[in-house]
């Protein structure tokens, strides 16, 4: 019973996009008609049977031409060669030489009724495998595994809405459109769908659309908070934000617990002029962060920036130093420490840190024009 075991360079064996594979020749060599027992990742925890094949082709070819063939490694599913030859120097253990055969196996894939091992449920098997690319941020592979499983049953709203998400992880967000419209089709009254069809309209900038699909999700379920947070972002990237502020008062006065509304209310707050409020919306998203690392970089910059316009310097460049720590290259949280350092009328340490951004970057226009104000004050 020959066994195969496929990888992750592997995805189009389970995609139904590949049927030939390359394998060091063994000491049994394969013949035309023999099965094949094909599994996902044979000695991981992630083992998995994908499907039984029938040997149709087997050519022989030595080590030494093989690690030329680009057109093969590719086949194969490696980038080149170069990839290639690396992944096969780990996978056998003693060393290849020159002229060790190797397989070029061709098989056709079994219809699951003339499997002769243990049957799978194929469609859960390959939507697991798409789950796991997708949380992994392998959209480009989790798409292509969406895909095939969308071939046992098109009509399936949790396949349509997933390919959807991945494909505007991609920037593809009108093909991402398609897939959700495809599930509204079948599932018009749900709100989630609506709400992703709503986003992928807005990056398509197709703003009163967006709106309107957005308008359907929340008429389904109006107390729903996630779908009430993404219409107050549709708002507040359209410019109404006083509209924006009163959706984020509504989730609130439904769920005050979610910091990341906190820090969108406080966000919102700045834009309108309100720092004071705003101030209190990010202390309050803070709080709610169980652990120092819950609290991101951006969120501390954005309490400096209420503070600064509060005239809060102190307090301003601690906000600033911490969010500084976390990311210590990002030129913005830089220059909003160099603004307070200069408010603090303490050029030196300023300029010091213009001199720093400059180095890294000397087209930093904004850098060269607090550098020529510092200076002035030496």
């Amino acid at each position: 019973m020959p066994i195969l075991s496929f990888g992750s360079q592997n995805i189009n064996i389970i995609t139904q996009k590949k049927n030939m594979t390359i394998r060091k020749l063994w000491k049994n060599p394969l013949e035309v008609g023999d099965r094949l027992y094909c599994y996902w990742n044979l000695v991981s925890k992630e083992k998995k049977k994908v499907f039984e094949a029938k040997v149709t082709k087997v050519d022989l070819i030595k080590f030494k031409d093989l690690k030329n063939n680009d057109k093969l490694a590719k086949e194969e599913g490696y980038s080149d060669t170069k990839e290639m030859t690396k992944e096969f120097k780990k996978m056998y253990v003693s060393e290849i030489k020159d002229d060790d055969l190797f397989q070029i196996i061709y098989f056709e894939k079994l219809d699951i009724d003339e499997w002769v091992g243990d049957k799978i449920d194929e469609k859960a098997m390959i939507t697991q495998r798409a789950d796991i690319l997708f949380d992994s941020g392998k959209y480009d592979k989790s798409v292509m595994c969406y895909t095939a499983a969308l071939g046992f049953d098109p009509e399936d709203v949790y396949l349509l809405n997933k390919k959807g998400d991945n494909l505007s992880r991609l920037g593809k967000f009108q093909e991402a459109i398609d897939c959700y419209d495809e599930a509204i089709k079948v599932e018009s009254d749900n709100e989630y769908i609506l709400n992703n069809k709503a986003i992928a309209l807005l990056n398509c900038d197709h703003i009163d659309e967006a709106l309107e699909v957005s308008d359907k999700a929340v008429k389904i379920n109006p107390k729903n908070t996630v779908i009430l947070y993404w219409r107050g972002f549709i708002l507040q990237v359209i410019g109404k934000l006083e509209e924006a502020l009163s959706v984020y008062d509504e989730i609130l006065s439904i769920d005050d617990s979610d910091p990341q509304v906190w820090n969108a209310r406080g966000n919102l707050l700045n834009d309108l002029n309100r720092p004071e409020e705003a101030l209190d919306s990010y202390d309050k998203g803070m709080e709610l962060c169980f652990n120092d690392s819950d609290i991101d970089a951006s969120a501390q910059n954005r309490k400096g920036n209420a503070l600064l316009d509060l005239g809060r310097f102190e307090e301003a460049l601690e906000c600033y130093d911490k969010a500084i720590d976390l990311e210590n290259d990002n030129e913005i949280f830089l220059l909003n420490k160099v603004i307070v350092l200069m408010e603090l009328e303490e050029y030196h340490k300023a300029l010091n840190y213009l001199v720093k951004i400059l180095a890294k970057n000397p087209s930093n226009d904004d850098a060269q024009f607090l550098k020529e104000e510092c200076l002035e004050y030496l």
